[in-house]
């Protein structure tokens, strides 16, 4: 399980995933600037920090790096859940807390996602065993013990 990301990370790979493109650590220091003093070479450590945990991919462009996201914030989002919620001593009533703290709206995503997931394990079920001939009893014929 990935440990959160601190408030900086958190900033930087923001911007990695909405951009959903390789950036350089130029880019992201002008945006982050828009908002926020910041040097170059703080930037850059952060971004070498999270090639180093595994957060971003980069490749050589010249004297620079472009920085790609490994996974999305959505795959990011449910392992912080499924840690929190797994190391509950009551997963259960940990879930129904969590519900209940839900807006309307985020328990129709909610509901939504439940039938998504649905229809997936439906689709990938496998198929009922049949009778000899295809169907269940449609050939007349009746099974025999195996080495008769």
């Amino acid at each position: 399980m990935p440990r959160p990301l601190g408030e900086l990370e958190d900033a930087v790979m923001t911007r990695v995933w909405q951009w959903n493109r390789p950036v350089t650590v130029r880019e992201v220091l002008e945006d982050l600037q828009q908002e926020r003093s910041i040097a170059y070479t703080t930037v850059m450590t952060v971004m070498d920090n999270l090639h180093q945990k595994g957060w971003v991919r980069r490749e050589a462009e010249g004297r620079a790096y472009r920085y790609t996201a490994v996974s999305t914030r959505a795959a990011y989002s449910a392992a912080l859940m499924n840690e929190a919620w797994s190391t509950s001593d009551s997963p259960a009533a940990a879930l129904v807390a969590f519900f209940g703290m839900m807006s309307q709206e985020q328990r129709e995503a909610l509901r939504d996602a439940i039938r998504i997931v649905q229809h997936d394990e439906a689709e990938t079920a496998p198929a009922p065993e049949t009778g000899p001939a295809g169907a269940e009893g449609d050939s007349g014929a009746q099974p025999t013990a195996p080495g008769r």
